[in-house]
């Protein structure tokens, strides 16, 4: 029973509160003033440091799950299902309706009778009935006795409502998964205009050295030319990794759910990020690495956790409440052919007075009827429309169950997906941070050799693309782990800042 019980005692209960706490940062950010002249200016690393309010990545799930327009229509969804569940209710309280009339006869009606009741063919006279003023009022109470489809249709709204709540939870893991993911996207992007720039500037450098030494005739004009054309070709990349910053900005505000013109900047260096520390080497990591680390993960295989995986995924547990619902349908289905019993009761007050009119006249005019009725209806036969409808229900619930089955298979194919992307990285991390040593070293080795005169530009040229290469393949494969830990949370139906609770294995 612990995923019945997570979301419904946690969740639902601080969604107000937890609304409450964040929308004074999303408040915060949106109060901002937004920097001069931004749209005319490259969006730089540096630039968006110097203008940009700093944001991490706790801050930006918190401000996700406060502003998200899909949370907030899920929120709404649940909020309509606590309306219908009131409105099943309705069907066995009772209903009271009060009515009141008041006519004035302006001439007075006039019934036929015959001027000879004893004989049949007696002319008919005009006789006039009533008087000017004519009241009428009454109290009427409808009660439900027995309805067997209200009393199930009671039980169908609490389903109705757990599934929309469920919804409301598998929406929730979706956008923390993404806002991680948007996030770390604009990481990466920022990576990689970093590793661009210092890449520039070391071809740069080298453009300057070897005119130095061409002037000084130590190289030819082809030595020159060859890092020329080399940082002819870096150069575009530089503008596509500052467009791919702005893209990938834009994507993490419409996750957040803020303007796309806020201007913000996450904190972060995926250069600096340590797979296999338990803790951030740098104060810019501290929220990446908590973050990441609120789900616990093996790298061996657990496969108790797998197997009960895919009961705590929201989008399963929705299949569940769903197929839970479709269960109350049929039953309501066959509640039609049990019979309903109804009681009425009807208090009501009518006075006539000649004249000027008084409310309801005097108790000399006034009389009062009184009357209780019992209903019962029997239904013998309505067709085939029934047993047609509980034949489709029951259609429907085996679809149900269908996509459940392949949800199951689902969910586990991408827990091991996302489990062998993770251990992929883990296992990958070591070789990659030795390999950005070496090269870097390499680099070193190969300026200094050039500058003795003991190397040729060629080799400054490929280790300077080695180091590139190396610096893009950590920062790459840092990204690929976030990724997929981020993943790895939503496929075992364990996100941070959604699910508390660990799962317990026996």
């Amino acid at each position: 029973m612990l995923h019945r019980i997570i979301y419904k005692r946690y969740f639902l209960q601080n969604a107000a509160r937890t609304i409450a706490i964040v929308f004074t940062i999303t408040l915060a950010l949106l109060t901002l003033p937004l920097p001069k002249g931004m749209a005319q200016e490259s969006n730089t690393v540096e630039k968006l440091q110097q203008q940009s309010r700093p944001v991490n990545l706790t801050q930006a799930i918190n401000v996700a799950l406060a502003n998200n327009i899909q949370i907030k229509r899920s929120l709404l969804s649940v909020k309509g299902a606590d309306q219908q569940v009131r409105t099943a209710w309705s069907g066995v309280l009772p209903e009271v309706t009060a009515s009141a009339s008041y006519a004035r006869n302006i001439e007075l009606p006039v019934f036929f009778f015959p001027a000879d009741p004893t004989d049949p063919n007696s002319p008919l006279r005009a006789i006039q009935a009533g008087d000017d003023n004519n009241w009428n009022g009454g109290i009427t109470v409808e009660q439900n006795l027995f309805s067997g489809e209200v009393f199930v249709g009671i039980s169908s709204s609490q389903i109705f409502k757990a599934v929309q709540a469920e919804n409301l939870r598998a929406t929730t893991q979706d956008i923390v998964t993404q806002t991680r993911i948007a996030y770390y996207n604009v990481l990466i992007a920022e990576q990689q205009l970093q590793l661009q720039q210092e890449s520039i500037s070391r071809l740069r450098e080298n453009v300057e050295e070897n005119r130095i030494r061409q002037e000084a005739g130590l190289v030819d004009r082809y030595t020159v030319l060859q890092v020329e054309v080399q940082l002819s070709n870096q150069e575009p990349q530089l503008t596509q990794a500052k467009y791919a910053i702005e893209k990938a900005y834009r994507e993490l505000k419409l996750t957040m759910g803020i303007p796309v013109d806020l201007s913000i900047r996450v904190k972060g260096n995926l250069g600096s990020f340590n797979i296999l520390s338990t803790t951030a080497a740098n104060e810019v990591n501290q929220s990446i690495k908590k973050v990441n680390s609120l789900t616990p993960y093996s790298f061996e295989r657990e496969q108790q956790l797998i197997n009960i995986a895919a009961d705590l995924r929201g989008d399963i547990r929705v299949i569940e409440t769903q197929n839970k619902l479709k269960e109350q349908e049929i039953k309501a289905i066959r509640s039609r052919y049990l019979p309903t019993l109804s009681t009425r009761y009807n208090i009501n007050y009518r006075a006539e007075e000649p004249g000027a009119p008084t409310f309801f006249g005097s108790s000399d005019n006034r009389v009062r009827t009184q009357a209780v009725t019992l209903n019962l209806e029997v239904p013998i036969f309505q067709g085939f429309r029934r047993d047609a409808n509980i034949q489709t229900a029951r259609i429907e619930k085996r679809d149900l169950e269908l996509q459940k089955e392949f949800a199951v298979l689902s969910a586990k194919n991408e827990i091991e997906t996302a489990r062998e992307n993770l251990n992929e990285a883990i296992e990958t991390a070591p070789a990659r941070e030795k390999a950005l040593e070496q090269s870097q070293e390499g680099y070193d080795r190969a300026r200094k050799r050039l500058e003795n005169g003991l190397g040729a530009q060629l080799d400054v040229t490929e280790a300077e693309f080695q180091l590139r290469q190396a610096e893009l393949n950590y920062a790459q494969t840092v990204y690929n782990y976030l990724a997929a830990k981020a993943r790895y949370d939503q496929a075992i139906g364990m996100v941070p800042f959604v699910d508390k609770s660990k799962p317990k294995l026996d």
